[in-house]
């Protein structure tokens, strides 16, 4: 595997957000492919190796947030897609769905740094053209639901 690889060569520079993604990611993608119920996807990826240097309380808001509002943020992106929500990889499903809910729901995130984390994680963990995707359906998705900041980052 490669250095990019950050699950088999981790990067000595991943603040505890941005490990809480990457754990929120993999246990998006556990319930997305196992139908598992939240509290169980939580506990395994509580008992992770290398849980401890993630931000435990982000990692429980984005996990439990996205699964708990996954239908409501699957129609928020449906008319954004070129495609079924059904027919997206796994990993592009749970990145959209998770950047959807930071985009919604963490306003004193940049909407610039949600999509940067999101493609990050599509770069890591997907295919080889995923984060272009995720970074063109999220950047829409920014412009609708935080047009201010859209909008003044725009005019700059």
């Amino acid at each position: 595997m490669n250095d990019k690889t950050t699950h088999a060569n981790p990067s000595k520079n991943r603040t505890p957000r941005h490990r809480a993604r990457e754990f929120a990611l993999q246990g998006l993608y556990q319930w997305l492919l196992n139908n598992e119920p939240a509290r169980t996807v939580v506990a395994n990826i509580r008992g992770a190796h290398g849980f401890e240097k993630a931000d435990g309380e982000f990692f429980g808001d984005l996990l439990n947030g996205t699964i708990s509002t996954s239908v409501e943020l699957r129609e928020t992106i449906a008319p954004l897609i070129d495609r079924n929500v059904a027919e997206l990889s796994p990993i592009e499903h749970a990145v959209l769905l998770l950047g959807a809910y930071e985009l919604k729901n963490h306003p004193e995130v940049p909407y610039r740094v949600v999509i940067n984390e999101a493609v990050e994680l599509t770069k890591s963990f997907g295919g080889i053209d995923g984060h272009k995707y995720v970074n063109g359906v999220l950047d829409k998705l920014a412009s609708r639901l935080r047009p201010d900041e859209f909008g003044a980052d725009a005019r700059r």
